[in-house]
């Protein structure tokens, strides 16, 4: 017996190129070729064939066999050799076909030959009825027209190809009346109501049969499609390594599982299948809970021992739920995600760590005090967050580079991990700051302790590519939760209190008090006032007499900023100055301070002089020279009654710009004085740039060279110096007699200090420059 082929199963999942499925088209046959519905029908076509074929031939031998007995056998026996050739010709003819001209190879199968098949055959079985209808007696035509009714049923084997099946019905049906036409005076309406009624009962049957039949092959070609698709993705999902699947009935034991899955966990199939999946998953606890739940889930993470060492896996399920509503398990697909999860962690690590020491960086060092903070909460046990700042090292930078910086660096983080060891973690906030994380801080004493023993530590000399470098640091600490609650907080104390150890000297340890923060709100408060101040013009300037040593007459004033506030009263200038700074209000003060100083001296009489005091944060300025070149401009004074006085600390930094500024300055012709000489570190080297006209020397050699013969040593050193450089020197801090006679045997040029007056208001200073100009002409 014929038999489709296995791909028949597999045409029902096809798709016109559109997307529309292949079910919605009735259309057989056509010039663009092959299409799967019609590799379909032929199939079917071939299937039905012997039914066709055999409801034709039977049907033929029972009219032969009524009308033997009073038709000629020369008229049946050829009409039933035509039926039954053309019949086992036309089987033949679809069988073969639905084997040769199905697929994408197969020869297309035009409908109008079968169509024309169909008719063929109808005109053969209805010729003989026809032309013998008129001579037949009654009865022989009511059997011949219930019959010609009767064949038209066979449509049924037609209904896989809706227009042939019509026009097998079409040409029965018009068979059938002419039948009924010329036999109307001798066939009883009766007879001819039931032949009606059984073609018309099968015209509608086979219709309904049809439409029905390819609603079947719209559905299941929509099912069939979805069911492929899914199925080759699925097994692409599988074979290219991609994942895997699993399923499990209500109990969890599994019932289908990957062959990935059961290499990876290096069991075979047999030791897994019927397994609770959560125990041979390494019994995960969140598993069992979204099972147990019968909810979907997905991306659900879990580590996983295996032979090859840990892996690490990505699940995701639904539940099965049959028609009925119950639940029948979960399937769902897997995937390995170790790569991934290490690349994950390979970014986060860079995302985490700074580069250059290793270390943790900023954003880790809050994380982990954040989890310190949350635990100190939590356990009542404090934690401590130390910050640390290198002192000296900004220098080592300009003066050994960048590399030998960087290994500075590299060494200080070795040192403070050996330091802290397993106590806490050891971060680098950026340029020379660190951070030291300490989750269990219950000892004070072991802080303090570890705290001296970084700062020792981190003294000690640094041998890069064989120069020794020495820096120190500073640390500043605070304690959570006690002295703030938040991660801002706690660093904002921390922050404070190495604020106060650069303050108090550098080289130290400092921890956050309440003093601190009070001392911070007042800073704000200070800096707020500051503005102000600017503002409304609160500032003002005293004068503090300057003094030959020879003749012990008046030679100038150096000009003294002071500040009356009308709550705080007078501040003083060591405290205001380094809040000026620090906040970047300095240059607009110096700027006043310039203007007020030239108003000041241009009302006094030559060849007084006003010395004034810049600030490193000035000296970075480009545009001083500017500023001091138009203020003398405007009060016309001679540059050479001005006299800038610089600290050592103008040095520290970028020396060539500090340098070009000098070098400007002095090109006016105003006087450059290096103020507290002796109390640095580089200024000697910065005596042969041609730029100072003069030293001062620091009240503090000056007051105890009485008692310490040492100081008396460097007085004379410093003198010689500059008088090697062609410098005049001036001796500040001098406040007895015994002190000027010695500045004045030790070579001092001028002498500054209360011995010869305090710091005076612009109207004395002025009384007594013009009381000198006085006696100058009296003596005249």
């Amino acid at each position: 017996m014929y038999e489709a082929p296995d791909r028949y199963k597999r045409l029902t999942a096809a798709r016109l190129p559109g997307g529309e499925s292949l079910g919605l088209t009735n259309q057989v046959g056509d010039d663009d070729g092959s299409s799967p519905l019609r590799d379909i029908q032929l199939i079917s076509r071939g299937q039905l064939a012997v039914f066709f074929s055999a409801a034709n031939i039977v049907a033929m031998l029972c009219v032969c066999a009524a009308l033997w007995p009073n038709v000629s056998a020369i008229y049946l026996a050829p009409w039933a050799a035509g039926v039954i050739g053309a019949n086992l010709l036309a089987t033949k003819f679809a069988q073969t076909q639905a084997i040769t001209h199905v697929g994408r190879s197969g020869r297309n199968v035009p409908a109008l030959h079968m169509k024309g098949d169909v008719v063929g055959r109808a005109i053969v079985w209805l010729s003989l009825p026809l032309y013998l209808f008129p001579s037949l007696g009654p009865s022989d035509q009511i059997v011949v027209a219930s019959l010609t009714a009767a064949v038209g049923t066979a449509a049924v084997g037609l209904i896989m190809i809706p227009t042939c099946a019509t026009v097998w019905l079409s040409a029965f049906v018009a068979g059938l009346t002419v039948e009924l036409f010329l036999g109307r005076s001798s066939i009883p309406f009766q007879h001819m109501l039931g032949a009606v009624f059984t073609l018309g009962l099968a015209v509608l049957g086979v219709l309904s049969i049809a439409r029905w039949a390819f609603e079947q092959l719209k559905t299941n070609a929509d099912i069939g499609s979805q069911s492929e698709s899914a199925s080759l993705l699925l097994q692409e999902y599988e074979q290219r390594g991609v994942g895997w699947l699993w399923q499990i009935d209500a109990d969890n034991r599994v019932t289908y599982i990957s062959s990935r899955m059961t290499a990876l966990l290096n069991r075979p199939s047999a030791q897994i299948l019927g397994h609770s999946l959560p125990s041979l998953l390494g019994g995960h606890a969140e598993l069992g809970r979204v099972l147990l739940h019968k909810q979907a889930f997905t991306s659900l993470e879990m580590e996983l021992g295996t032979a090859r060492g840990t892996r690490w896996i990505s699940i995701a399920g639904d539940p099965i739920i049959d028609t009925a509503g119950r639940f029948e398990g979960f399937r769902g697909v897997g995937s390995d995600i170790t790569e991934v999860r290490q690349t994950q962690e390979r970014l986060t690590h860079l995302a985490n760590v700074d580069v250059l020491s290793g270390l943790p960086n900023r954003g880790r060092v809050r994380q982990l005090l954040g989890e310190a903070l949350r635990a100190a909460t939590v356990g009542n046990v404090p934690c401590a967050i130390m910050f640390l700042d290198l002192d000296g090292f900004k220098p080592v930078n300009d003066t050994f580079g960048h590399p030998k910086g960087d290994a500075v660096l590299q060494a200080v983080a070795k040192r403070l991990c050996d330091e802290v060891a397993g106590d806490g973690h050891v971060g680098r906030m950026g340029g020379d700051e660190f951070a030291i994380v300490i989750p269990d801080a219950q000892s004070r004493r072991k802080i303090e302790g570890l705290a001296d023993r970084i700062i020792r530590s981190i003294a000690q000399p640094y041998m890069i590519d064989q120069t020794e470098i020495m820096i120190g640091v500073s640390i500043g600490c605070a304690f959570g939760p006690i002295d703030g609650a938040t991660v801002d907080d706690l660093i904002l104390k921390a922050d404070l209190a190495l604020y106060e150890a650069k303050g108090a000297g550098r080289g130290m340890a400092k921890y956050f008090s309440s003093e601190l923060q009070s001392e911070q709100e007042d800073r704000v408060r200070l800096e707020s006032d500051l503005r102000q101040a600017i503002a409304l013009k609160q500032f003002h300037l005293l004068f503090q007499p300057l003094v030959s040593a020879k003749s012990q007459k008046l030679v100038g004033f150096e000009a003294l900023i002071r500040w009356n506030h009308p709550q705080r009263g007078l501040v003083p200038p060591f405290v205001f100055i380094p809040v000026a700074e620090e906040s970047g209000l300095m240059p607009t003060i110096g700027d006043w301070v310039i203007e007020e100083a030239c108003r000041a001296v241009a009302t006094w009489p030559e060849p007084l002089t006003l010395a004034i005091n810049i600030s490193p944060k000035q000296m970075i300025q480009p545009a001083l020279p500017n500023i001091v070149s138009q203020a003398l401009a405007r009060h016309k004074v001679p540059a050479n009654r001005l006299e800038l006085e610089v600290t050592e600390g103008v040095f520290i930094g970028d020396n060539g710009a500090t340098l070009d500024v000098l070098r400007r300055l002095r090109s006016l012709g105003v006087g450059i004085a290096l103020d507290d000489f002796g109390t640095g570190y580089s200024s000697i080297g910065y005596l042969n740039k041609a730029v100072f006209h003069k030293l001062k020397i620091d009240g503090s050699f000056v007051r105890e060279a009485g008692t310490r013969p040492e100081n008396v040593a460097i007085i004379q050193s410093i003198v010689q110096l500059a008088k090697s450089f062609r410098m005049s020197v001036t001796a500040e801090g001098v406040e007895t007699a015994q002190d000027f006679e010695r500045m004045r045997e030790l070579g001092c040029d001028t002498i500054q200090g209360y011995l010869f007056g305090r710091p005076l208001s612009y109207a004395r200073a002025s009384e007594m420059a013009h009381g000198l100009s006085a006696k100058q002409k009296l003596a005249g």
